[in-house]
């Protein structure tokens, strides 16, 4: 279980994050014309899991940003931008905001991807939702960088994440 703050106040995930060269485990997630991914869709490819609680509040947006920016000039590497946001409201923020570079992804049939990465928020006024975090992940599946971002209002480190590929 992670200790993270949202806005100073103490709160807490369901578990730790994927150890660095273990394989990630797998996921079932919906995109936003409502098919399903799964981490075997990606094999062969370097993957960054960008994970954040909604879409709809502005450090989680401005990852979306960050990284649509960054995704076009990466070579063999998807960013995948994982919420518990509704398919429909992510479509409608990258729709709004000409982002195509991404890949966004929903988690809010069942939370099993929160619950199997041990990022899902457990108490607080974001308990159900996912904590902030950075996943790198390699051709392989295997995890080669995480970040647990320890307050919820900030933004992950871009660059170690970037370098980590």
């Amino acid at each position: 279980m992670a200790k993270i703050t949202l806005g100073g106040t103490a709160i807490h995930t369901n578990g730790e994050l994927p150890k660095v060269g273990e394989k990630a485990p797998d996921f079932k997630l919906v995109a936003t014309d409502m098919s399903t991914s799964t981490l075997a869709d990606y094999k062969g490819t370097k993957v960054i899991l960008n994970i954040f609680p909604s879409v709809d509040t502005g450090v989680c947006a401005s990852s979306v940003r960050h990284f649509n920016e960054k995704a076009s000039q990466l070579e063999n590497t998807k960013v995948l931008c994982i919420s518990r946001d509704l398919p429909f409201a992510q479509k409608r923020f990258c729709g709004a905001e000409g982002l195509d570079n991404v890949i966004n992804l929903s988690d809010f049939v069942d939370g099993s991807f929160g619950r199997d990465y041990g990022l899902m928020i457990e108490d607080g006024g974001f308990e159900g939702l996912h904590s902030r975090v950075i996943v790198v992940l390699n051709e392989n599946g295997e995890v080669k960088y995480t970040e647990q971002v320890p307050e919820i209002g900030e933004a992950p480190d871009y660059e170690a994440a970037l370098a980590a590929l």
